[in-house]
């Protein structure tokens, strides 16, 4: 039975996916594949370089240097730059620092354990895999948040974030042959929506429910054979705006989904 981690993407909320790659652990889990979108691109491909150490470094990285890393600037130093470049808040040469540092190989094709990153391509408008080729630049169109980072150019097209496209890949790793899949999401998926009642409500509900439903498509409509597993964040408040670079709570997202994801596994997945 070939077992594939699906890692999410969401942001800062990614940091739900450490505490969901520790109860796994734990139990002895291991992905003969990793496919990530996003927040989940980076994450997963720290669990394809190095399996073994990936959890210790995942938590060091997140409460440290990620959040810091990829969207540092004052508000004045953030306006600079989009009063430079036009089209985003924050520069990607700091992330592709921190990854070149962090990452032990340069290819996708090098990795321990194969890996898949999916990115949403410019020209074409369509999504696009990386299971090869430089590995740094994968990733960083993977995470390439559009109006946060600027879009990434491989080959002499251009990428934006991998969450346009696919927020939750499960289906990829079905269609690669994945007979069990585990599914590491940032909690989104948990938390209700509701119809909006102000005006900014309106925008994160009509993104919500965009990024969710091919998920839902993908999920319904999975092989009888292929056993899925959706590990729980332990996130069940309403949705609410999201600061993108609030790093108060990122030590409660991992310790959350570690207990409910630790809860679910211990019991068979009920």
């Amino acid at each position: 039975m070939q077992t594939a981690f699906v890692l999410g993407g969401g942001g800062v909320l990614g940091a739900h996916e450490v505490g969901m790659l520790q109860a796994l652990d734990e139990e002895g889990i291991v992905p003969d594949l990793v496919v990530g979108t996003s927040v989940g691109a980076l994450n997963g491909v720290l669990l394809a370089a190095d399996p073994v150490r990936a959890v210790e470094r995942l938590s060091s990285l997140w409460r440290s240097d990620v959040v810091r890393t990829a969207f540092a600037g004052s508000w004045v130093t953030r306006l600079s730059t989009l009063a430079r470049t036009g089209t985003h808040l924050h520069p990607i040469g700091p992330l592709r620092a921190l990854l070149s540092e962090m990452v032990p190989v340069s290819r996708v094709e090098e990795l321990a354990v194969p890996f898949q990153c999916v990115a949403a391509s410019v020209e074409r408008a369509t999504a696009h895999w990386f299971d090869q080729g430089p590995l740094v630049d994968a990733v960083l169109a993977s995470c390439a948040v559009p109006g946060l980072l600027p879009p990434v150019s491989i080959g002499g097209e251009h990428f934006f974030d991998g969450g346009l496209v696919h927020s939750i890949p499960v289906g990829r790793a079905v269609q690669l042959g994945a007979k069990r899949v585990y599914v590491l999401h940032v909690g989104r998926i948990e938390r209700p929506l509701s119809v909006p009642r102000r005006p900014w409500e309106v925008g994160m509900v009509a993104f919500e429910i965009a990024r969710r439903h091919r998920f839902a498509e993908e999920m319904a409509t999975l092989p009888p054979d292929v056993e899925v597993h959706v590990l729980p964040a332990g996130a069940t408040q309403p949705m609410s705006n999201l600061r993108y670079r609030d790093l108060s709570q990122i030590s409660h997202y991992i310790e959350r989904a570690y207990h409910a994801s630790s809860r679910y596994l211990q019991t068979g997945g009920r």
